[in-house]
């Protein structure tokens, strides 16, 4: 018996490790989209702010991140330790009985990786015309304290998951939460030299390399299947098997709805087949069947990531004729999809089985009521933290380049170097 359970043990931590190994190799993803979808000039500070907010956010994540996360017993107050070491115990723990758990250290590797996601998100949106000191300023208060709370009061059993909210791996704790950041610093920061005119027409303004754009996406497809499929926490026993196998076929099925709905809405609206929106669908299916990848059949996630992907078509023009900047969508694939998913939880569920587990008589009134304050709780939250350090930031050291910057691009200023230093035209 025991030679059973430590194997358990050994197999659902290398699976956890793996899965979040598949999650980090989602900030490739994220950085390669975003350099793909920005002008030539910005690429290399891109790539710097996507090298840079990983390495902010694991170190944040250990020093009071996790600790505040997980280390709260009050429903509404998250832990207020600052050392993960030495104030939440990582040791590894084998249980008594028989029963087996992963590796409290793979937990957090699993959990760190996740942090990093919600920062990259803000990272697109605010491209071009940020700061880079400024947003690395801001990714150590958005990864050490303003992620940490509100995952607490899911992920950390706080009243969000006492009062029956369901994400199961992040529609809203990560994606809604990184889209709520990056609102509020486009708001501040104003829109890109030349995107919008007086007239209200709207300038497009192409990024420099749709393939790497486009392995960008494929990448984040791929990580996902760690995002969602790690999120099951355990894969030794024949239910946890069978349930990793459907959150992987359903992941794959929303990120597929997801794109065709683009592609199709993209063919029907301009007539042609925008890849950026292409792009954005697949992205915007995976974002909506997060939140509950596990309890709807493989056709019912189709559809729920082919709504994401055409809502996230007529998200960004809405943004555009709002004149709300975001270079990359990030805003309305992670918002406006993480918001639909979160939803979509609704139509999904076994309602005698919640019943039974809340002991009590639990409907869709009951669960789109709980979804609805895990929606208000996670957007007023970030609004206001994050609305809250990006006006200091911008009051004291600020977060805007100049214009000047803006035109000669952000590489040079930022960074010293080009990312293309042969595309220049001769002096």
């Amino acid at each position: 018996m025991e030679q059973v359970t430590e194997l358990s043990y050994a197999l659902d931590t290398f699976y956890f490790l793996v899965c979040g190994a598949l999650v980090m190799w989602m900030a490739a993803g994220f950085t390669m989209l975003e350099s793909g979808l920005v002008r030539a000039k910005n690429t290399a500070e891109i790539l710097a702010k996507n090298v840079g907010l990983y390495a902010i956010a694991c170190v944040m994540y250990m020093l009071c991140g996790y600790g505040i996360m997980y280390g709260g017993e009050h429903p509404y107050l998250p832990g207020l330790s600052m050392l993960t070491s030495a104030d939440h115990s990582l040791t590894d723990v084998l249980a008594s009985g028989g029963e087996s758990y992963y590796s409290k250290l793979s937990d957090f590797f699993f959990q760190v990786v996740f942090v990093a996601t919600a920062m990259s998100i803000v990272s697109g949106s605010v491209a071009e015309r940020m700061k880079l000191w400024s947003f690395f300023a801001f990714a150590v208060v958005m990864t050490g304290f303003i992620y940490p709370v509100q995952g607490y009061w899911k992920w950390g059993g706080g009243f969000l998951d006492q009062a029956g909210f369901m994400d199961f791996a992040g529609s809203g704790v990560v994606h809604m939460a990184g889209a709520s950041a990056a609102l509020t610093a486009v708001l501040l920061l104003g829109a890109r030299k030349g995107k919008y005119g007086r007239d209200g027409q709207v300038n497009a303004i192409q990024g420099c390399n749709l393939p790497l754009a486009t392995l960008g996406m494929l990448i984040l497809w791929l990580g996902w299947f760690g995002f969602n499929g790690g999120s099951q926490l355990k894969l030794t026993s024949v239910m946890d098997a069978n349930a990793v196998a459907l959150v992987f076929v359903n992941t794959n099925m929303a990120a597929a709805g997801g794109l065709l709905a683009a592609l199709l809405t993209s063919k029907f609206v301009f007539g042609k087949a925008d890849l950026t929106m292409i792009l954005n669908g697949a992205l915007a299916g995976l974002v909506a069947i997060t939140a509950e990848p596990l309890a709807p059949s493989p056709v019912a996630a189709t559809l729920i990531g082919a709504v994401g992907g055409v809502i996230v078509f007529f998200s960004v023009l809405g943004l555009d004729k709002l004149k709300i900047d975001d270079p990359v969508g990030a805003i309305s694939v992670h918002g406006a999809a993480g918001l639909w998913g979160l939803i979509a939880v609704v139509f999904s569920q076994d309602y005698a089985q919640l019943s039974a587990d809340h002991g009590s008589d639990w409907g869709m009134f009951d669960q789109l009521g709980a979804q609805l304050l895990g929606i208000a709780t996670i957007a007023i939250w970030v609004l206001l933290t994050s609305g809250l350090v990006w006006f200091v930031l911008k009051k004291t050291v600020g977060i805007r380049v100049s214009e000047e910057e803006e035109y000669e691009g952000l590489d040079l200023v930022e960074c010293g170097l080009e990312a293309y230093p042969e595309f220049r035209p001769a002096e």
